[in-house]
């Protein structure tokens, strides 16, 4: 079922939306509530940015429905928290079955809060939020218009990375600019496009 114009198919309560959002409940919630919405605040971006690393080679969902167990077993991404966690606190996190028990993605998320508990309060935030385009592009009519990369994504990418950040490529950046409405790719007949 789609909308009038074809382009976006419609949600349980008739609306348009993009067409990921009605796979499943935990996307169309997510879309609807969080996905594209300015998101602010060095520990919320740092928990943005460690599970786009974590997704990296996976579906969405199974990050999502697994988010509650990674803010349990991250200290709720607390960025001070996260960078005083012990060896022990490694191998507890690699035995945790509620998380993505990926080695190099553990080490990488625990790498950047040391990195990161040495920058200024709002630093992450001011260096994220710098690379959000100056204007906004037009509003993508078909998921084929949404980019995987940008300029101002290889861009962020290149500077975490310069900065020490690991797991920070630019589809990654990409993502995290979309998910913390740095962009806005909800498609352009999508209810939730606002």
């Amino acid at each position: 079922m789609s909308d009038p114009a074809g382009e976006t198919p419609l949600g349980p309560d008739g609306l348009p939306r993009c067409p990921w959002a009605l796979s499943a409940p935990d996307y169309l919630a997510y879309h609807d509530g969080e996905w594209g919405r300015p998101v602010h605040g060095d520990d919320a971006l740092f928990e943005r940015l460690s599970l786009e690393a974590f997704q990296s080679g996976l579906s969405w969902i199974t990050i999502l429905r697994r988010r509650p167990g990674f803010r349990a077993a991250f200290a709720d991404f607390r960025i001070a928290d996260v960078a005083a966690f012990t060896d022990a606190d490694r191998e507890r996190l690699l035995a945790d079955p509620g998380i993505i028990r990926n080695r190099a993605k553990i080490d990488a998320t625990l790498a950047n809060a040391r990195v990161l508990a040495g920058w200024k309060p709002g630093e992450l935030d001011t260096l994220i939020w710098s690379h959000a385009p100056e204007e906004p592009g037009p509003a993508p009519r078909t998921l084929r218009d949404v980019p995987a990369v940008t300029k101002e994504s290889t861009a962020l990418a290149r500077t975490l990375k310069k900065q020490g950040l690991r797991f920070v490529g630019p589809t990654t950046a990409y993502a995290l600019m979309q998910a913390c409405g740095l962009v806005n790719d909800h498609l352009q007949t999508c209810a939730a496009r606002g």
